[in-house]
C-alpha cells in the first residue's frame, strides 16, 4: 500500500488492444497499492474498463474521456479528478503514437501529430495538473518515455525518437523548476516490451502478420541482454516506485527499464 490515500491521474489509461498495456498496467498497479484512480483516455471504452477493473477489486476510480493534445480536454481531466477525489497527489503521462519514417519519408502533417501526441499532451498534463500540487504542499509526476530516446534502434521512427528525447529533457527540467516546491518529476524509459501497442507498432509499422509474431517476437528477444521481454507490469513497478515515498528524495531521473539494451548502445 506505497500509494495509501494517494489519489492518481492517469493519462492514457486504456490499452491499445486486448491485454495490459502500460497506461492500464499502471492505473491498476496504483490502485492496487492503495490509490485512487482517474483514468484518462481518448476512448471511452478503454478508460472505463480500466476503471472498471480497479473497482471490481475494491479501489476507487472514475473514467474520462477527452484529446491529450487539447488544453481544454486536459483541464477538464485535471478538474475532473479534482471534484472526485479532492487532489492530484501522482501524475502519470503514458499517451503516445509510434510513426514509421524519417525525415525525408515523414510528412509535415505526421510530424506535427506525433509532436502533439507525444509531448504536447505531457507538457499539457503537467501545465494544468502543476498548480493543484502546489495548493497542497507537493506531488509526483512520472512521464513515459522511451529509450529509443537515447539511441537508434535500427528503425527509422524520427518523430518517436524526437518527441521521447525532448520528453526526456522536459522531465529533467521541469523537476529542477519545482524540486524546492517538493514537487518530484521522473521519467521511465522502456525497452522493447510485450504490449499491445508493440504488437500493433509491429504488424503496422513492420509488415509483419498475426501468424508471424512470434518469430518477431523472438528476433525481439534476442537484442536483449538478459534473454527475455518485460511487459507492462513492469513498467507499473518502475513506475509506481518512482511516484511513491520510497523515491522521496529521486528527481529528475530518467530510469530504463530495458533489461540492459541501452548497455550496448
Amino acid at each position: 500500500m506505497r500509494l495509501k490515500e494517494k489519489v492518481a491521474l492517469v493519462m492514457g489509461a486504456g490499452s491499445a488492444g486486448p491485454g495490459w498495456g502500460n497506461g492500464k498496467a499502471c492505473a491498476v498497479h496504483f490502485a492496487r497499492e492503495g490509490a485512487s484512480v482517474a483514468c484518462f483516455d481518448l476512448d471511452a471504452k478503454a478508460a472505463e474498463e480500466t476503471a472498471d477493473i480497479i473497482r471490481s477489486e475494491g479501489g476507487q476510480a472514475i473514467a474520462v474521456t477527452g484529446d491529450a493534445a487539447k488544453s481544454a480536454d486536459v483541464k477538464a481531466a485535471t478538474d475532473a479528478c479534482v471534484a472526485s477525489f479532492g487532489r492530484i497527489d501522482l501524475l502519470h503521462n503514458n499517451v503516445g503514437i509510434v510513426i514509421n519514417g524519417g525525415v525525408v519519408e515523414l510528412s509535415e502533417e505526421q510530424w506535427d501529430r506525433a509532436f502533439d501526441i507525444n509531448l504536447k499532451s505531457c507538457y499539457l498534463a503537467m501545465k494544468h495538473a502543476i498548480p493543484v500540487m502546489l495548493e497542497q504542499g507537493g506531488g509526483s509526476i512520472v512521464n513515459v518515455s522511451s529509450i529509443s530516446s537515447l539511441a537508434y534502434l535500427g528503425t527509422p521512427y524520427v518523430s518517436y525518437y524526437t518527441t521521447k528525447a525532448a520528453m526526456n529533457h522536459m522531465t529533467k527540467v521541469t523537476a529542477a523548476q519545482y524540486a524546492s516546491k517538493q514537487i518530484r518529476v521522473n521519467a521511465v524509459l522502456p525497452g522493447l516490451m510485450d504490449t499491445p501497442m508493440a504488437k500493433l507498432s509491429a504488424m503496422k509499422n513492420h509488415g509483419v502478420t498475426e501468424a508471424g509474431l512470434d518469430e518477431a517476437w523472438r528476433k525481439r528477444v534476442g537484442r536483449i541482454p538478459m534473454g527475455w521481454m518485460g511487459d507492462a507490469w513492469d513498467v507499473a513497478k518502475a513506475a509506481t516506485f518512482l511516484a511513491s515515498d520510497d523515491a522521496r528524495f529521486i528527481t529528475g531521473v530518467c530510469l530504463t527499464v530495458d533489461g540492459g539494451m541501452t548497455l550496448s548502445h
